[in-house]
């Protein structure tokens, strides 16, 4: 299921007030990124029930229920867990990680609000959730006769929104800061191996193991809680962002050149840190084009020359961070600002090839 428009999570509320009243709803997005909390949340702005049946942990007859003899006929009796006198709020998660047969199960009681004799109570509401297949997460196709039974809303990623209900529900003030300083750390797509990757979900996690630990969490127990939740890049990003915190030591001081760049084996974590720091003033401060620079930006240009030469000679690695292209090969630094990096400092230039 590919996305033509997608909606930001604090649109989803309003959305699903309009449709799922009236319509059975299928959220879709990636893993991690907050949909079964979203629905909960949504039932819960009802006074509704929130019964959440998930899709891989069901065969049919814990929809159908079990026959059971009256009068001489077979009737099946629906689980108790649907089968319910109040209306509630009906949440199919991983509805299509389910097998076909149960896909199937599902028909009636999307569609007609019902199973065999069992009928939902008026004013319940049915929505279901799932990952794509793109996002290499346990999906299996959806039938066209239950796609066209529900409609589709497609939830994408949203640092703002999330930093806004972070900062209501207790998440740790170190993650707190390092994403409102960089809210491109929040996700990433998850990737194709198995490994650990960056989500609102495994932030959260983070912030709970933060919190568990408290004063005394030690450099090394930090490393093993970011890298066990985060990817490794952005698990490197916060150990340095923490570092800074704790030692009072940032990116401003290294462009004042009231520090250099830390140059310790063991410091790495806050050298990719400030690289990247650098790499997000540059975006911000460089102009697109040179033709019109004023003397400020000259002197900002000048700088960052001479700071990624200091840092080449430390780590040429670290310093292709500050020039590399984003996810999909596109420069995000100036043209006109990589050529002369690229006529400065060859040796950096020639490394990425």
């Amino acid at each position: 299921m590919q996305a033509a428009v997608t909606v930001t999570p604090s649109r989803i509320p309003d959305l699903l007030l309009g449709l799922a009243t009236v319509r059975p709803v299928f959220v879709w997005g990636a893993p991690g990124i907050g949909k079964s909390s979203l629905v909960r949340e949504f039932a819960a702005s009802l006074g509704l029930e929130c019964v959440s049946l998930i899709g891989t942990q069901l065969a049919p007859e814990d929809l159908i229920g079990v026959p059971q003899i009256r009068d001489g006929r077979s009737v099946f009796c629906p689980p108790e867990s649907i089968a319910r006198d109040e209306p509630y709020c009906l949440f199919l998660d991983e509805l299509n990680a389910a097998t076909p047969d149960v896909q199937k199960a599902f028909y009636s009681l999307i569609l007609d609000r019902r199973i065999g004799d069992y009928e939902l109570p008026k004013g319940s509401v049915v929505i279901g959730a799932g990952n794509r297949a793109t996002d290499n997460a346990l999906a299996r196709p959806i039938a066209s006769a239950l796609v066209n039974r529900l409609t589709h809303v497609h939830l994408e990623v949203s640092a703002k929104d999330w930093l806004v209900w972070a900062g209501e529900h207790g998440i740790h003030p170190w993650i707190l800061d390092h994403l409102t300083d960089r809210p491109d750390h929040l996700w990433s797509k998850p990737p194709k191996t198995e490994e650990p990757f960056s989500t609102p979900r495994s932030w959260h996690m983070l912030s709970d193991a933060l919190h568990s630990f408290g004063r005394d969490l030690d450099e090394e127990t930090l490393k093993v809680l970011a890298h066990g939740t985060l990817t490794p890049r952005h698990a490197t990003a916060f150990c340095g962002y923490v570092k800074i915190v704790r030692s009072r030591f940032g990116i401003e001081a290294v462009i004042k050149g009231e520090a250099r760049w830390p140059n310790r084996l063991e410091d790495r974590d806050l050298l990719y840190y400030l690289a990247e720091s650098f790499r997000g003033r540059l975006i911000k401060e460089l102009p697109a084009g040179k033709e019109h620079m004023s003397a400020a930006g000259r002197q900002t240009a000048y700088r960052a020359k001479s700071l990624l030469v200091q840092l080449a000679e430390i780590s040429v690695e670290v310093a292709q961070t500050v020039i590399a292209s984003d996810e999909d090969g596109n420069p995000v630094l100036p043209s006109w600002f990589l050529v002369e990096a690229a006529r400065d400092m060859p040796r950096l230039v020639e490394a990425r090839r």
